[in-house]
């Protein structure tokens, strides 16, 4: 019988990401139904596994079953490991108004002011970090990380993945997270190598 799992978000990139490695071990990821009207806890954790946790319990409370739950962001050495937790919020946090197009998605504006604070700074190395945390009832079951090594370039490459994919290079494939294809990602991205860190205690939890 296939287990599945419910994931606390319905961002079609991460759900997609999950599922992909899910599918490896035999599990079955899907967002809840009516997940849009849960509200959602204050993330206001200082690390990626804190927010996963306090995401898992919260929302394991209010559904019924496995919730899987992630936090996950970029951290750039250069910049103390910024943006980090706030990777989502980053321009936002710090009020940033690009000048030009205001129809910028957030993803843009998010690059747009991790480039500003780069200018300059010739070292870039940075790191796709994933957190994932499964829980039942209230109770955290499982954790586990992933981690992808990268730099941030100059300007953005390539259309495909979303948040910083465009600027995070990939040195040993010469190609950014954006412009790889979607079977390469799902095998080096840190939300596919944290759940198959996850795999050997989802098997125990489904025997």
């Amino acid at each position: 019988m296939t287990v599945t799992l419910y994931a606390s978000t319905t961002n079609p990139g991460k759900l997609r990401d999950f599922s992909v490695a899910a599918a490896e071990g035999g599990f079955l990821v899907e967002s809840w139904p009516r997940f849009a009207e849960i509200p959602a806890p204050d993330e206001n954790e200082l690390t990626f596994a804190g927010n996963a946790r306090l995401k898992a319990q919260h929302y394991s409370r209010l559904i019924p079953g496995l919730i899987l739950a992630d936090d996950s962001g970029l951290e750039v050495d250069a910049l103390g490991g910024e943006p980090g937790v706030r990777s989502a919020r980053y321009a936002s946090d710090a009020g940033f108004e690009p000048g030009g197009d205001a129809n910028l998605t957030p993803d843009e504006r998010n690059n747009l002011y991790l480039l500003s604070r780069l200018r300059g700074i010739p070292r870039r190395s940075a790191r796709y970090r994933c957190v994932l945390a499964v829980a039942r009832e209230g109770q955290v079951l499982l954790t586990a990380e992933g981690t992808v090594n990268g730099e941030i370039l100059t300007a953005p490459r390539g259309t495909g993945g979303f948040g910083y994919d465009p600027l995070f290079w990939i040195p040993q494939l010469q190609f950014t997270m954006a412009e790889i294809s979607l079977e390469q990602k799902h095998t080096l991205s840190h939300r596919g190598r944290a759940f198959r860190a996850l795999l050997p205690g989802l098997k125990k939890l489904a025997g």
